[in-house]
């Protein structure tokens, strides 16, 4: 089968990816027969309070952390990232290479996020979540777990997707629904997307009804039943994302995810880069 486009990839212009490459990247689509992929590199504004083990294995992000211990993300360098593409659309030109961003709490950051994508003119658009208030400060969902019941954090998560849904209008496909889960507590037990269906259905809801597209995510692994909700709820359209922060993780687990989405009713388009879409 042709794999679907990847369309939400991170490259050495992510702050939080030091072994990101454009170039390595596309010549890593071009091997392995991948028809396009979207550099949407993190715009993140949103600075959040980093304690205990919030950086095991990603002691590199310590760079960016405050002696009050807040990370503050640093900005796009966008001319940098322009010229990257464009050298990687003459090095390869048999690869589609879109342009993109991946806006993190855009309806926090409305104002200097419609300056980026005035300046920036970007082909995908991406909103995502990745933090959640936590007092007077914002935190990532590590430290949430262990201050709150793991449910909590959950609802909590898809109740504020659903704000930044019906806050802000600037990104076309909604990234990661299931972030929150990735970090779910094994002392949790397993995690059953069925005992938060409602609070899934009415996030989906909002989405469908802004006309916008649900990314299936390969990061972690999105439950069928979510994609089965997104239909019944009345969303029409599907990406595919890596969530790639280095050039081996391009497109993986799309054969798996692109048979499950097809399970559920949804079509690729007349090319391979175009969203999946509903049949009937």
């Amino acid at each position: 089968m042709v794999l679907p486009a990847d369309g939400h990839v991170h490259t050495e212009w992510s702050w939080d990816a030091p072994n990101g490459s454009m170039e390595r990247t596309c010549a890593r689509a071009v091997a392995i027969g991948l028809p396009a992929v979207a550099f949407t590199e993190h715009a993140d504004y949103t600075p959040w309070v980093v304690t205990g083990s919030d950086l095991d294995g990603h002691e590199h992000l310590q760079a960016f952390v405050t002696p009050g211990g807040r990370l503050i993300p640093p900005g796009l360098d966008l001319n940098g990232y322009r010229e990257c593409v464009q050298r990687c659309r003459c090095q390869f030109p048999d690869l589609r290479i879109i342009t993109g961003v991946e806006l993190g709490e855009p309806h926090q950051h409305t104002d200097v996020a419609a300056r980026l994508l005035d300046a920036g003119q970007f082909d995908r658009v991406l909103g995502s979540l990745h933090c959640l208030p936590a007092g007077l400060q914002f935190s990532e969902m590590p430290n949430l777990y262990r201050q709150r019941q793991a449910a909590e954090v959950i609802r909590e998560y898809l109740a504020e997707i659903a704000r930044l849904i019906t806050s802000s209008d600037v990104f076309a496909v909604l990234a990661h629904i299931d972030y929150a889960v990735r970090y779910w507590p094994a002392g949790a037990g397993p995690f059953d997307p069925n005992v938060f269906e409602n609070e899934f259905r009415h996030a989906l809801r909002a989405l469908a009804d802004s006309d916008r597209a649900l990314e299936v995510n390969t990061r972690g692994r999105l439950r069928p039943e979510i994609v089965r909700w997104w239909r019944e709820e009345g969303g029409t359209a599907i990406t595919f994302g890596s969530d790639a922060h280095e050039p081996t993780a391009l497109a993986r687990g799309f054969a798996e995810a692109a048979a499950m989405v097809e399970a559920h009713g949804f079509r690729a388009g007349r090319h391979p880069y175009d969203f999946w879409t509903r049949l009937g």
